[in-house]
């Protein structure tokens, strides 16, 4: 089914919470968020054809990064010239909220 850029929902704050916590149990001391900037996420959903924004899970020598790229309404990534692939996101720990029930 193609994307249309009404897929995803937002969730119940508890249960992203669960989730949050289960992962940070499992990962103790790891990355445990990324943010991104308002600037490089609105220029990847402003490329021609972009339905939304597809993140993928990487590794930098062991540490964990998030890299987003647009994607069409065909669910491919929009990749090649003059198009945006963003990492260099703020990790945290060391960029972090204050406590919450999403990273304590």
């Amino acid at each position: 089914m193609p994307f249309n850029g009404s897929e995803s929902r937002a969730i119940d704050p508890n249960k992203a919470s669960e989730w949050t916590k289960s992962f940070r149990e499992k990962h103790p001391g790891e990355t445990i968020a990324h943010f991104f900037g308002r600037d490089i996420l609105t220029d990847i959903l402003n490329q021609e054809g972009c339905q939304g924004i597809r993140f993928y899970y990487g590794s930098d020598g062991g540490v964990p990064q998030l890299i987003a790229v647009g994607a069409d309404s065909d669910e491919n990534d929009q990749l090649g010239e003059n198009r945006i692939v963003a990492d260099e996101a703020c990790g945290c720990p060391d960029r972090c909220s204050q406590p919450n029930i999403l990273n304590s």
